[in-house]
């Protein structure tokens, strides 16, 4: 039935035919005799029957099914099956020609080696076994894969594959409606009712609810704060079971939300019921917990407006009034001058001061001074009663929409939230004079208690600033969330954790004893504190010295040849001019990237590629599919978004990308630039344009204009490996660990460059114990001291260096934590970035953030120890840093539509322009090498000798010969083979 195929026939080949690329190692792995097998083929009289029996044997084996009659054996293989039997291959032939010996000897095959064929039993065997499967996953290539390995490796003799399409396609079925059946069992007609006036636009309004549900909460303020609450709950009033999620596969839960946030209201109105509520479900559950997120992380942002604000006036009103208070210090020195001579010549007082300026001169001065003067502890808070108006247009209904919970330490605050809650429900103004008041730190007391009295609008002021910091830290969390979690909510569940310790697999990159552990890095400190005092004082040391007790780096000179410009320009000159597109079409050709980008319900690949690289490149270029379909003969905004709504997604772009950079890892010629073991990452800044979004901010760093970050790691190969959009505002140091542990490629990334932003104590720490060598270039690291595990003596030359003592006694207490930390976020249970953030925000008190911190300060002494030793290592880290500085250029140059402005307003818009952006950079990259290797060689049989010390300096950065502009004209036809590649610029060429 055409309703139960899974599988494309190009998909159906891959699962049944030994391919035409089949490894020599595969071959080894599937076709190798051994000697009991041997002896029973040798029992053939005939040779050709030896050789048949053989092969029937062998596909039995791989793929798994019946040798057909008349099936020619891909020539690899029938040469090694016939080179152990010591036979002709040829004569494989004669033995075609008997159907009746190849039935006898599949028959004593299956007696003497156990291979079974497929019937009912097996069928409803392999019903039950690929049920939880299928509940985790409906992709059929998925499912019709492990079917047939399962069947190979129960020795199951694969019938026709419609015929285990079929099982999957059944199987899949029932599995659906067992996940439908748990996310909507728990539903009452009303409920039902409810769901379905979601997809219809009502007499009164322009949308349907759902369309209203999505919409993104734009920027951050009071007005956007109340519309992201009024849609949360309007969920909340559906009154949902959110319990539902628990009993659903992560996989399929996702799958489910994904459509949810994707499809139109029509296509889900025509959906069976069981399967639209199941989604309506899962996507309504999934996305009240983020709309929960964006209405926490909004008053984060308000509250560090207002601040920002106060504080900011604060410093305007000092400057204003700075000329004021010059002229009266200035007068006043004047007076005080008078009144000194006086004394000194026994004067009268009153005389020298009207010597300076009459009496009543004199009595206005200290008038205005009075009115200039500030308290001695005047500060900004001082102006944040101004400003409370503001936070009343929005708080009672932050309080009175969520629930928050705390640790013991703050509990305090969410009383004083409870107090503030209730006031607001009553309309009083005065704060009862037995409110818990425990919470208040001593800058603010003076504004909050004021004599027997607490000041209403600056107890609720404090009790929201500490608000906000306790959901920063994790000290207080938020029911219903899912980025303000209770910080062991974030970690591996106790139980798994205490599994992985009794059976010794803590996945960390340290010995997991501490007190081994703590000896072995006491031994290297000192050690290297040592050495390193010896090579200072024999002046050992590479162009590091301390002077006056000041360590004084003298920056490294530029080790690049003159001749290496020169011989940059001749290659670079002979490479062809191309088409982005055509590059982009001839990179898939080598690479098959694209067929990553599959649809979201049927795992199938994309029918039309012109289609799918026109929406890749409208992300990459930041064209849009708009412009795109106009700049696109034949081309239409409808088919871009169709392609751009169900087979472009966060996963598709990050195996493709891995496709691209897996295959540039194997280009020979990459190997000049490095072994693929080293990376840096840095942000760079995209200036937002158009609406603003929530991910949007102002880094005074880098001026007055709203930017978002597109932080990119690459690897020594120039090869840009993983992008993620970040906040402006948001230290780069959070985000490091994310694209070393989430990235898809093959690249094992063994040491690690940042410049000073990307640095932290704790990423030194977590890098440690994950097994990646940190090593940042710090622009400060001269004025940072080191830290010793014992007293150090004040003769040493290091001591005028030399910091507090490593607090052993805390990291040892904090020692299983730190181990489940590390191995929470190695196993994926949570991101990197969220826990180095809640971290970095955590009170001082905190005993996690702390002793992560003594373990950091560990790591970044020896590694400043180390730096200061190996000039190589600082050449290395200049040298990483500088080829994700020169990418920078490149991906302005490629991102240069709407005025290099990113103008998106959803994250994940956003996310997909930074993802395309990257994914054509790859391809650049992987083309330009490719093609560079091409030219040398080609200068090479010209006679030229080139050193290679030249060839590690070129870079496959360039674009002078892609040409980014245009119409975009898309030729798949032209794609050039991996072994035909276009040729080289050499008649154009003045070097040829």
């Amino acid at each position: 039935m055409a309703t139960r195929e899974l599988l494309s026939p190009t998909q159906r080949l891959q699962f049944t035919e030994i391919p035409n690329s089949i490894t020599t190692r595969d071959i080894a792995r599937y076709y190798t005799f051994s000697n009991d097998e041997l002896k029973v083929i040798k029992e053939r009289r005939r040779p050709h029957n030896r050789l048949g029996f053989a092969v029937q044997l062998s596909y039995l084996r791989f793929p798994g099914r019946v040798w057909s009659l008349g099936e020619i054996v891909p020539e690899s293989v029938l040469f090694y099956i016939a080179s152990q039997l010591k036979l002709d291959p040829t004569i494989i032939t004669e033995y075609s020609q008997r159907d009746t010996t190849r039935r006898e000897h599949l028959a004593e095959i299956q007696n003497n080696f156990g291979f079974h064929t497929f019937n009912t039993s097996t069928y409803k065997q392999f019903s039950k076994w690929l049920l939880p499967f299928a509940i985790s996953s409906d992709k059929g290539m998925a499912l019709v894969g492990v079917l047939i390995d399962e069947m190979r490796l129960r020795q199951i003799i694969i019938p026709a594959i419609s015929t285990v399409e079929r099982l999957a396609w059944e199987v899949r079925h029932r599995a659906q409606k067992l996940v439908c059946l748990e996310l909507t069992k728990s539903l009452t007609t009303l409920q039902k009712t409810a769901l379905d006036k979601l997809l219809v636009v009502e007499p009164d309004k322009k949308l349907t609810d759902l369309i209203w549900l999505r919409q993104p909460p734009g920027q951050a303020n009071p007005r956007n704060f109340l519309k992201v609450v009024e849609r949360l709950e309007f969920i909340r009033h559906l009154n949902l079971d959110s319990g539902c999620l628990k009993r659903v596969h992560q996989n399929r839960l996702l799958q489910f939300t994904r459509t949810g946030a994707k499809s139109t209201p029509a296509h889900l109105s025509r959906l069976d019921e069981s399967r639209r509520y199941a989604i309506l479900v899962a996507f309504l559950i999934e996305w009240s917990a983020s709309l929960v997120d964006y209405a926490i992380g909004m008053h984060d942002k308000m509250m560090g407006k207002l601040f920002n604000k106060s504080e900011h006036q604060h410093g305007d009103k000092f400057q204003r009034d700075g000329k004021a208070i010059n002229e009266k210090v200035r007068l006043y020195a004047q007076v005080g001058k008078a009144l000194i001579a006086a004394r000194d010549e026994s004067n009268d007082a009153y005389q020298a001061i009207e010597s300076v300026l009459d009496w009543e001169k004199f009595i206005s001065s200290v008038a205005e001074a009075e009115k200039l003067a500030r308290p001695v502890d005047f500060d900004y808070l001082e102006l944040l009663d101004n400003r409370y108006s503001q936070l009343r247009r929005y708080t009672p209904k932050l309080l009175s929409a969520f629930e928050f919970k705390a640790t013991s330490a703050s509990l305090p605050v969410i009383k004083a939230l409870e107090i503030i809650k209730e006031l607001n429900i009553s309309g009083g103004r005065k704060v009862p004079e037995s409110a818990d008041t425990s919470f208040v730190k001593p800058r603010w007391s003076k504004h909050v208690i004021k004599g027997d009295t607490i000041d209403r609008h600056y107890y609720e002021m404090c009790a929201l600033a500490e608000l906000r910091s306790g959901l920063r830290s994790g000290d207080i969390w938020v029911a219903g969330s899912k980025q303000f979690q209770d910080f062991e909510d974030y970690l591996l569940p106790d139980s798994s954790w205490q599994s992985m310790r009794s059976s010794n697999t803590i996945p960390v990159a340290v010995t997991t004893d501490f007190t081994t552990y703590i000896e072995q890095r006491s031994i290297e400190l000192s050690e290297q504190l040592a050495l390193v005092s010896s090579m200072i004082v024999e002046n050992k040391l590479v162009d590091v010295r301390i002077e006056n007790e000041l360590l004084i780096i003298t920056p490294l000179t530029n080790a690049v040849p003159k001749e290496v410009d020169e011989f940059s320009r001749k290659v670079h000159s002979l490479l062809p001019r191309i088409k982005l597109t055509d590059l982009l079409v001839e990179v898939d050709s080598w690479t098959q990237f694209t067929k990553h980008f599959t649809h979201l319900h049927s795992g199938e690949q994309v029918s039309d590629k012109v289609v799918l690289l026109s929406a890749l490149l409208a992300d990459g270029i930041n064209l849009g599919l708009t412009r795109m379909a106009d700049a696109t003969q034949g081309m239409s905004f409808e088919r871009l978004a169709w392609v751009a709504d169900w087979y472009i997604r966060d996963e598709t772009y990050s195996k493709a990308l891995a496709e691209v950079v897996n295959f540039h890892a194997q280009i020979p010629f990459a190997a000049y630039w490095g072994d693929g073991t080293t990376s840096s990452s840095d942000g760079q800044r995209f200036k937002a344009g158009g609406h603003r979004s929530f991910n949007e901010e102002i880094n005074a760093k880098y001026g007055k204009d709203r930017s978002v970050i597109f932080y990119t790691h690459i690897s020594d190969q120039y090869a840009p490996f993983h992008v993620k959009v970040i906040n402006a505002t948001i230290r780069d140091a959070t985000h490091v660990l994310d694209g070393l542990l989430y990235h898809e490629s093959d690249l094992q990334i063994q040491e690690h460059y940042t410049d000073t932003s990307g640095y932290t104590e704790h990423v030194f720490a977590m890098c440690h114990l994950l097994g990646f060598r940190f090593a940042p270039r710090m622009r400060d690291l001269p004025d940072k001291k080191l830290y010793t595990f014992e007293p150090s003596s004040p003769d040493s030359v290091l001591a005028p260096l030399v910091g507090d003592k490593i607090n052993v006694k805390l990291i040892q207490e904090s020692w299983d934590e730190i181990l489940r930390l590390a191995s929470s976020i190695r196993t994926g249970t949570v991101t990197a970035s969220l826990m180095l953030r809640k971290l970095a925000s955590y009170p001082r008190q905190n005993r996690l953030a702390l002793a992560l911190r003594e373990l950091g300060r560990i790591e970044r002494t020896l590694f400043t120890l180390e730096w200061l030793q190996s000039p190589e290592l600082r050449r290395r880290a200049t040298a990483g840093l500088n080829k994700g500085e020169a990418k920078h250029t490149l991906k302005r140059a490629v991102f240069f539509n709407r005025l290099g402005e990113l103008r998106d307003r959803s994250y994940e818009d956003q996310f997909y322009r930074a993802s395309g952006l990257n994914l054509v950079i790859a391809a650049i990259v992987l083309w330009n090498t490719v093609y560079l290797e091409k030219a040398v060689d080609y200068l090479q049989e010209q006679g030229m000798d080139i050193p290679e010390e030249h060839l590690q300096h070129l870079s496959p950065l360039g674009w002078e010969h892609i040409n980014l502009t245009g119409d975009y004209v898309w030729n798949l036809k032209q794609a050039t083979s991996f072994g035909q590649l276009r040729p080289l610029r050499v008649k154009e060429n003045k070097y040829r």
